[in-house]
């Protein structure tokens, strides 16, 4: 088999491939490429988190420990009441949500697949209140919803997959590169011109999908544009150039919620739990 042969076979695998892995995100339909098992990587998280715990030192604020649990379950109900009222898969079905508080002070959330989820203590002196704590964790747990990590792992066995081949069928000029320069091309190129603005829309899904359970939760959303006000004071503008930057900016933050808030407030009110 030729050179053109070969590639097109590829080429005909790949495009089979991508088609029985494609699927959609919940809400707002954008589409997405999933090939790793999503049982796979809440194994994983589960496991790290578990490491997390016991590296990290957890804050005995017992107080705001139970306040962000209450806030994540009513989001944990309203998620899988608005879909069962949808007559929609509910996507946290294989969720075991568990939240812990880092005594930490950086301003840092998380939510791993699975559900699982961390809350930094530096990150409280910039949400002030129970609205703007919601804002945080309904960002993060959107993150988990949309399974943005399945995404995010299968578009890099992707396209790993695909820089080895250009390697190979280039003549291994790739790897000739990152041999004189000293540096990975394959990923830096990657970071820049793939990776990046694929990571920019999953926040800026996150940002919308976190409005909408924050809402549906019964929290006041118009807090969240005042928290990313907050984040951008408290960064003192010290951002990356968005096209550097794995996050959408501070600015276009603030200016996407404001457009977003009142069509969340009308089409995503609070539900009712039935």
């Amino acid at each position: 088999m030729n050179r053109r042969k070969f590639l097109n076979y590829i080429g005909c695998g790949c495009s089979s491939l991508m088609i029985s892995a494609c699927s959609t995100t919940p809400i707002t339909d954008r589409k997405q490429f999933k090939i790793i098992p999503e049982s796979k990587l809440n194994a994983q998280a589960a496991q790290i988190y578990e490491k997390v715990k016991e590296k990290e030192k957890m804050s005995t604020d017992i107080k705001k420990l139970n306040e962000i649990k209450e806030i994540g379950t009513r989001m944990e109900d309203a998620i899988s009441e608005y879909f069962y009222q949808a007559g929609l898969n509910d996507p946290t079905t294989n969720f075991d949500w568990e939240y812990i508080l880092i005594d930490k002070k950086v301003k840092n959330a998380w939510c791993m697949p699975g559900g699982k989820i961390a809350i930094y203590t530096g990150i409280l002196d910039v949400t002030k209140n129970i609205n703007g704590l919601a804002s945080v964790m309904g960002h993060e747990i959107a993150h988990a919803v949309a399974k943005h990590s399945v995404e995010r792992a299968s578009r890099s066995v992707l396209l790993n997959t695909g820089t080895q081949l250009i390697d190979i069928f280039s003549g291994g000029k790739l790897s000739q590169v990152n041999r004189v320069t000293g540096m990975n091309t394959v990923g830096l190129l990657s970071q820049i011109g793939i990776m990046n603005p694929f990571t920019r829309t999953q926040e800026s899904e996150a940002d919308y999908l976190g409005m909408i359970f924050a809402s549906l939760s019964g929290y006041d959303i118009r807090e969240t544009k005042e928290l990313w006000k907050r984040m951008k004071k408290a960064n003192k503008g010290k951002e990356p150039p968005q096209f550097l930057n794995t996050h959408p900016s501070s600015s276009k933050r603030i200016k996407d919620l404001s457009e977003w808030e009142s069509s969340v407030i009308l089409d995503y009110p609070p539900i009712t739990i039935s």
